[in-house]
Order: C-alpha cells, then sequence, then structure tokens
C-alpha cells in the first residue's frame, strides 16, 4: 500500500443541475417499488462491499491515512450493519399507521410515509465511506434517490462506493456523486428535496438558515466536545482503556471523541496514571506500519490541535506527554498523542471542539462538580460517565445535557443504528438511526376516509339550534360525563 500523501482530485463532473435531472427520473422508478424490493436491491449493494472489503479500506487508508484495521473495525463494518437493520426493518418504519379517531369514529384515518424525493447528503472527510454511504442508505431504502457531496479532502471512497454501486448491475443515477469544494454542497442544499449534512457548526448554521428560507428538510450533526466522568468508583482500568482509544481513535478526528476528561479527586493520580502509560503505548504512523493512529487530515486540522495545546501551556497546563508535532513522511500531518494537566474551563482546550489527539484531564471534588462542568458547554452531542454503580451511572447520564450517553463505555452509541443518535445545543438538528433515522426522508401524510356514506355530516352547513344543543349534550358526555 503506498504511504504517499493522497493526489487531490480535479474531477469537474456534470453540474449539479444535471445529476438532479437523472437522480429525478430515477426515482420515480425506484419509489414504485415497494420497500421489501428496495430492500433487496440493497442487499446486493451489501454484498458487492464484502467482495470489495480490501479495496475499500485501502482506499480509506490512502486518503485519511488511518489503519487498515481501523478501517475495518469502523467504517466497513458501521455500512454493512446500517444496511442490514435498514433492510431489515424499514418495511415495519415506513407502514402506513392506523389511526383510531375518537370524536370522528365513522371515518378510517391512516398515517403514511413518502420519500421526498432526492435527498442530499453532504459529508465530512473524517469518515469518508461510513458516513456518507451511511447516511444515504436510509435515504435509498426509504425510496429517494440520493446525491453524496463528499469532502473535497477525501472523495475517493464516495467513488468508489457508487462504482461499486454500478458495478453490483443496481438501478442507474439513483445513487451519485458530485465530486467539488463547498459552492456544489450550496449548489445541492438548492436543488435536493431533503439535506442530511454532517461537519462545522458554522456551516451547519448556513445550511439551517437557508432551509428555513427554502422550507425544506434538514438534519444536522455539528460539532462535539464530549465529556467524560470518571467516578471515585471506577473500574480505573476500564475508564483509562476506554478513554485512549475514546479519545485517539481516528487522532481524535471523530464528532464523538472523548474531548474532557473529569475525574474525581481521590482517583485523579491512579487514572493519570494508567492513562499515561497507555497512550505513551499508542502506536502512531502510516498504513502498513502497524500502527493504532495516523496522521491527522491536513496542515490546518493540526494547527488547531497545536493552538489549542499552546493556549493550555500559556495559561498555565502542562503536557504529560506529547505536546507537539510529531515526526512523519511529506504530505501527512502528525500530532502527538498529548495529556493535559492542570486545566482549566478559560483554556481553548476545553470549550472549543479541537478533532485531534489530545486530552485534557481535570480534577474535581464530586460527580455534582463534573456534571456542571461537564454542561457548560455550547456543544451536546455525546458524553460517558465511568463507575462500578449502575444505578448512579444511569442517574448522571440522565443529568448530562447531550443526545447520547454511554455509561462505562464511549463512541459504541454510533454503532447502535436502532438508538436515535443526534445532538443538543450547537451540536446539530434531528437524529440518525431508529425511527426518525429514515422517516426524516419522507413526507408525512394523512388519509382519511368516510366509511358510513351519510348523505350530509352533522357538522356542514346549515348551522340550526338544535344541532347546536345536540353539539352541547356530547361534549359534555366526551369530556366531563361517563365518556371522559
Amino acid at each position: 500500500m503506498s504511504t504517499g500523501a493522497p493526489v487531490p482530485i480535479d474531477r469537474a463532473g456534470p453540474p449539479i443541475a444535471e445529476i438532479e435531472r437523472r437522480a429525478r427520473l430515477a426515482q420515480l422508478r425506484w419509489a414504485a417499488r415497494s420497500s421489501r424490493e428496495r430492500a433487496a436491491v440493497l442487499r446486493r449493494f451489501r454484498a458487492a462491499i464484502v467482495d470489495a472489503a480490501s479495496r475499500v479500506v485501502e482506499t480509506i487508508s490512502a486518503e485519511t491515512g488511518k489503519p487498515a484495521f481501523e478501517g475495518y473495525a469502523v467504517e466497513l463494518s458501521y455500512v454493512l450493519e446500517a444496511i442490514t437493520y435498514w433492510t431489515r426493518h424499514a418495511e415495519r418504519l415506513l407502514s402506513a399507521e392506523r389511526v383510531r379517531p375518537r370524536l370522528l369514529r365513522h371515518k378510517r384515518v391512516w398515517s403514511r410515509w413518502v420519500p421526498c424525493g432526492v435527498a442530499g447528503v453532504v459529508s465530512p472527510w473524517n469518515f469518508p465511506f461510513a458516513i456518507p454511504i451511511g447516511d444515504a442508505i436510509p435515504a435509498l431504502v426509504a425510496g429517494n434517490a440520493v446525491i453524496v457531496k463528499p469532502s473535497e479532502l477525501t472523495p475517493r471512497s464516495a467513488l468508489l462506493a457508487a462504482e461499486l454501486w454500478k458495478d453490483a448491475g443496481l438501478p442507474d443515477d439513483l445513487l451519485q456523486i458530485a465530486v467539488g469544494a463547498g459552492d456544489v454542497g450550496a449548489a445541492l442544499v438548492e436543488r435536493a428535496d431533503v439535506v442530511m449534512f454532517t461537519g462545522s457548526v458554522a456551516t451547519g448554521r448556513g445550511i439551517a438558515a437557508r432551509c428555513g428560507e427554502l422550507l425544506k428538510p434538514c438534519a444536522l450533526e455539528l460539532g462535539g466536545k464530549d465529556p467524560m466522568i470518571v467516578c471515585a468508583d471506577a473500574d480505573l482500568e476500564r475508564a483509562s482503556s476506554a478513554c485512549v482509544w475514546g479519545a485517539l481513535v481516528n487522532s481524535g478526528q471523530a464528532c464523538l471523541s472523548v474531548e474532557r476528561v473529569y475525574v474525581e479527586a481521590p482517583v485523579y493520580d491512579a487514572f493519570l496514571g494508567l492513562l499515561e502509560a497507555k497512550v505513551i503505548a499508542v502506536r502512531q504512523g502510516l498504513p502498513g506500519a502497524r500502527a493504532e493512529i495516523g496522521p491527522m487530515i491536513s496542515e490546518r486540522q493540526l494547527q488547531v490541535a497545536e493552538r489549542h495545546v499552546r493556549d493550555a501551556l500559556e495559561r498555565g497546563a502542562k503536557a504529560t506527554v506529547g505536546g507537539a508535532r510529531g515526526a512523519g513522511a511529506e504530505g501527512w500531518f502528525f500530532f502527538q498523542p498529548t495529556i493535559l494537566v492542570d486545566v482549566t474551563h478559560e483554556m481553548c482546550c476545553m470549550r472549543e471542539e479541537t478533532f485531534g489527539p489530545t486530552i485534557p484531564v481535570m480534577r474535581v471534588d464530586s460527580l455534582e462538580e463534573a456534571i456542571r462542568l461537564a454542561n457548560d458547554s455550547e456543544y451536546g452531542l455525546g458524553a460517558s460517565v465511568f463507575t462500578r454503580d449502575a444505578e448512579k451511572g444511569l442517574r448522571a447520564a440522565r443529568q448530562l445535557e447531550a443526545g447520547s450517553v454511554c455509561v462505562n463505555d464511549c463512541l459504541a452509541q454510533a454503532f447502535v443504528p436502532n438508538a436515535p443518535m443526534g445532538g443538543w445545543k450547537a451540536s446539530g438538528l434531528g437524529r440518525r438511526h431508529g425511527a426518525e433515522g429514515i422517516r426524516k426522508y419522507c413526507r408525512q401524510q394523512t388519509i382519511l376516509a368516510d366509511r358510513l356514506g351519510l348523505r350530509a355530516e352533522p357538522y356542514w352547513f346549515p348551522w340550526s339550534e338544535r344541532k347546536e344543543a345536540l353539539l352541547r349534550r356530547v361534549q359534555r358526555l366526551l369530556y366531563r360525563g361517563r365518556l371522559a
């Protein structure tokens, strides 16, 4: 496998207008199929991905520098499990639901889900296969065509997915890739019927504002500054190992990364000692070097980690491990896995999203203080709590202002497609996974049908005193009497 830096793609594909035109034609035929038929097609796509697994992982590693194991364990596993979940449950989640009215009992009522049409998926660079394809799957199963705009830094993984789709003989133009920079993403937002965006808060706000103006639905998964709380009664071996993985996997470049750690004072020194030894043992390098973590995606992202560490050191923090750029091949950007201690909430590393391999650790006097500090953030994507007391862990989880919380684990919620996942506060709108994860790509329609065939309904014109008196008696029975 090549360890050279990826060469940017200079690929001017067809304009968004032409991609959209083809997508709409394909979608009309696709939506006419049943959800069971669509699921069968997606299972053929899954088989094509399994057969090309090594090629998929090589492409991911070549684009991002991440280890092959991470490609298999995180990106590939997620997509395969997502296809399995949605193809098994789409029919149930999208079936028309019978509604039984109480007042108008002589009517039949259903609520049904109708695909929006063309779904636009605007995806980031940190998981270039898992996120765009994982988001496309429920949209496709729901009956939409999908246009993916991958990050201009990592387009090859999404392009490979579309190639596998085509090679498997699956319907043309249902899954298309629009390569380009921000202007392509903006054009897609204009033309798609529903938008799924994963990325920065700033860009997400702009997309939400534009979708509001256009009165079209959007779902946003934005930044995170996920806290980990380590209670005095925690299993420190487990907590420290989870922290290393949760903070450093993909070099810390995950929305659900552990980005700040609060440790109760009685176990602070013991936890820190375990954490330091385990971080030092983490191997960093390019694919093929048997490393656990690879480089950061760009010079710009590396500079964010540098700025946060520099700010912390200037304000009195200490780096007990790492703290500087790492050695690497030309064109790749390494930052040493870093532990920061003596940190405060005035420091950038505790307030801004770092998206890098840094672990700020803060001593706290109590679980209550840890929860208060954990909630002192504009973000609310994920969080984790470590304690041997299961009930205490659940109580703490309920007090944390985050869309998903793990007890004695971290990041695992991303691999449970039947459990809704998404952010609070500035971390986003809408949900991945669960019923909302597929229904967000649909319009909801209610159908009411008369079943008695009366010549006229009692509430139609003309009105009369007799009708009014009858209505008052019915209201009294329904809302104050024996039927209330």
